[in-house]
């Protein structure tokens, strides 16, 4: 009597997001998620709601939750700075791409030509690959950056002359925007812009959970890495 072979797995696994950077990505995540549904009805506001206006704070509470959610970003943001100094290389990557790698572009290529679906098998890598580091780091950090600038300056019309929003922020970003609508505007393009961004870092994870040669999604829970094939990884000399 013959038994058929049975197929065992050798998963290798390698730490790679440690725990407060896992914990700052999926807090940011529900922050950026409340502010882009606040911030949409901030900018087309409702056009009614019933009952005595005395009884309706509803517009006060969409921009109660939007300010929270900003300082939650913002103080998330300058955390994620302090990290990528304190944490290890996955924690810099987005912050500072091998730009001057010409290895690193020819992979950004193969990467491109990978979700395109022309070549037949990805790349090994232990952190983001080459295409996902460029893309969050223009994406993401910049966009970041110029929302928190933009979102402060705004505030700080709020809060008025003196205080540290407007003395740091309004009183010279207004201006070199030309005027207060203006400002809104590009934030408002900025949340869009972040949208799209969304869409596009959603499906390359699960994408990529199924398709390339390591884990992807359930690395940002456990902060393990867990690789498809024992083969070594591309990225092993940065």
């Amino acid at each position: 009597m013959t038994t058929k072979a049975s197929t065992t797995h050798n998963e290798e696994a390698r730490y790679v997001y440690e725990a407060p950077l896992r914990l700052w990505h999926w807090i940011n995540a529900f922050a950026i998620l409340a502010l882009g549904v606040t911030g949409y009805f901030i900018a087309s506001p409702l056009p009614s709601v019933p009952g005595e206006a005395y009884e309706n704070f509803l517009m006060g509470y969409i921009r109660w939750i939007h300010f929270v959610s900003a300082y939650v970003v913002i103080i998330g943001f300058v955390f994620r700075l302090y990290w990528a100094i304190a944490g290890n290389k996955h924690a810099r990557e987005i912050f500072i791409p091998p730009f001057l790698r010409p290895k690193w572009w020819s992979e950004i290529v193969h990467e491109v030509l990978w979700y395109a679906m022309i070549v037949k098998e990805p790349k090994k890598y232990e952190g983001h690959n080459p295409l996902a580091v460029l893309v969050m780091h223009f994406a993401f950090v910049w966009t970041m950056v110029f929302m928190i600038v933009t979102g402060l300056s705004m505030y700080g019309e709020g809060t008025g002359m003196g205080s540290w929003q407007y003395d740091w922020f309004s009183a010279w970003v207004i201006p070199l925007f030309g005027q207060s609508q203006d400002v809104h505007t590009w934030h408002h393009l900025g949340m869009w812009a972040f949208v799209c961004f969304i869409i596009i870092h959603i499906y390359a994870a699960v994408r990529e959970d199924i398709m390339s040669r390591q884990s992807i999604i359930s690395s940002m829970i456990s902060g393990w890495r867990t690789f498809k094939d024992s083969r070594p990884v591309d990225d092993a000399a940065d």
